[in-house]
């Protein structure tokens, strides 16, 4: 048997899979998230570990004699963390998450600093990790000075886990000191930033073992001796493993917290100025891109608790046949944006309204502007050097078909949709325990699940959409314009 943990913003999920990948059971453990002022968001990396206690328990309830057959177990997590640590492995202070926007003054100094984008491929975007040091040099001077380690998120359930400081290259590249197409940390970066290849974590590639499971959880858990943990993955990476994106232009669409369009590579493409990212993939000598939009069915939950009806029963009113664009927009700025316009203060926004504008409408300009986005991060990826001819549609949102609708006739691509099973980021990183476990060649254990359905673009409503996202477009120079 082979485990996946996945550490979510949300919660921790453990997935259990046999030699040949089929899910033999899975349990959560749920995290909440801390906003101690506005766009801050923490966690306590103390809750990450009562969670996956929480999940490892009732996995092993459920399951306590396949448990116990564990062989390898393998890491997702929530990208660019900063958790910090004293020389004990103490932590310093709650983690400052991916989705925290307070250090966007920082990050626009250092993205100033041409090494930043030369070095590793990306602009120093304000929910990474770097620019979040720099915030605590400059607003915890006290904090900044004790700083012995910092962490990735998943790799602090790593230290746990086997009392090692790893991390691997597809999480590390969103912390703004990897040298991605060298896949080695940058020396000079951390200089610039007050910091030392020493207070970083060693490195490996996710295919590779990264530890092994200590003496006591393996005892505690009902595990033999000598359990692989694999160097593992971010949440976007290991969920490309998971669903076979890991072959040269294959492609997929999360539609998770946050949305994004991930297109794995054969090589190295760099281009900062589309605010893609350029990051490691979690298979050696491979890369990948990624459009990010930071308020995916985060949008569609925030109308939902505006208007006090589900996201689900919202969605079902719309039926399952795609709309003409009612002239009602909607902007998704909820927390800032990333692709592609690196702007952590903009706020999202209707426009277009009228007395005839009802819930459904609203519903319906929501998950258009979301579609929207995601078309802003294909042109991105356009700009990057990477052409997609399809995509493949993973995350909670994915369950809407008028969604999928919606996407399919914004991007102009057939969106398939996978046969039924979990392929996340949970299987992704069970994946990696089970290649780092037994040598597996990685392509080989990374496929791709059956195609259930293909939803096509919508050819009668391809113009109207069209105007609609050339309406969309033009509103983010007005409103931030307008918001300065």
């Amino acid at each position: 048997m082979y485990l996946g943990i996945d550490l979510g913003t949300s919660g921790v999920k453990a997935m259990l899979i046999d030699a040949d990948q089929r899910i033999v059971g899975s349990a959560s453990g749920a995290l909440d998230v801390s906003r101690p002022h506005p766009g801050w968001s923490e966690q306590d990396p103390a809750d990450w570990i009562a969670a996956a206690e929480e999940a490892l328990d009732a996995l092993r309830a459920a399951h306590p004699a396949e448990l116990a057959t564990v062989r390898g177990i393998g890491l997702s997590g929530q990208m660019h963390g900063a958790t910090l640590l004293d020389d004990n492995d103490r932590v310093l202070r709650p983690c400052i998450l991916w989705n925290d926007t307070r250090s966007h003054r920082e990050a626009a100094a250092l993205d100033a600093d041409p090494r930043f984008r030369a070095i590793t491929g990306n602009i120093v975007f304000p929910g990474f990790t770097a620019p979040k040091l720099v915030w605590v040099k400059n607003n915890e001077p006290e904090i900044f000075a004790k700083v012995g380690r910092v962490l990735l998120p998943k790799d602090y359930l790593r230290l746990w886990l086997t009392g090692e400081h790893m991390s691997e290259m597809s999480d590390s590249a969103g912390t703004s000191w990897l040298d991605t197409g060298g896949r080695k940390w940058s020396p000079e970066l951390l200089a610039a930033t007050g910091l030392e290849e020493r207070q970083m974590p060693s490195l490996v590639e996710g295919t590779d073992s990264a530890g092994t499971l200590r003496a006591e959880l393996a005892a505690r858990w009902g595990l033999g001796a000598g359990v692989v943990v694999a160097g593992g993955a971010g949440d976007n990476a290991a969920s490309a493993c998971g669903m076979g994106t890991v072959r040269d232009g294959a492609a997929f669409v999360s539609l998770g917290t946050s949305g994004v369009l991930f297109a794995a590579n054969g090589r190295y493409l760099p281009n900062p100025e589309s605010a893609v990212h350029a990051f490691c993939h979690a298979l050696p000598n491979t890369w990948h891109q990624m459009g990010v939009i930071l308020s995916a069915t985060d949008a569609l939950n925030w109308h939902a608790r505006v208007t006090g009806v589900s996201a689900a029963e919202l969605t079902a009113e719309l039926g399952e046949t795609l709309k003409r664009p009612s002239g009602v927009t909607f902007l998704p700025y909820l927390s800032g944006e990333r692709t592609p316009h690196n702007d952590a203060t903009i706020r999202g926004a209707f426009a277009g309204l009228g007395h005839e504008s009802d819930r459904a409408a609203l519903t319906q300009a929501v998950l258009e502007g979301v579609s929207f986005a995601i078309r802003d991060s294909l042109e991105a990826l356009r700009l990057a050097g990477t052409e997609l001819t399809r995509v493949t549609a993973i995350g909670g949102g994915s369950r809407s078909r008028y969604w999928l609708k919606s996407i399919a006739t914004a991007l102009s691509l057939p969106v398939d949709v996978p046969a039924d099973g979990d392929f996340g980021a949970a299987f992704g990183a069970a994946r990696l325990g089970l290649i780092a476990a037994t040598g597996s060649d990685p392509v080989a254990i990374c496929t791709p699940p059956s195609t259930a359905e293909t939803v096509e673009p919508d050819a009668a409503l391809s113009s109207a959409y069209e105007t609609a996202y050339e309406r969309y477009r033009r509103l983010y120079p007005a409103i931030r314009d307008a918001m300065v």
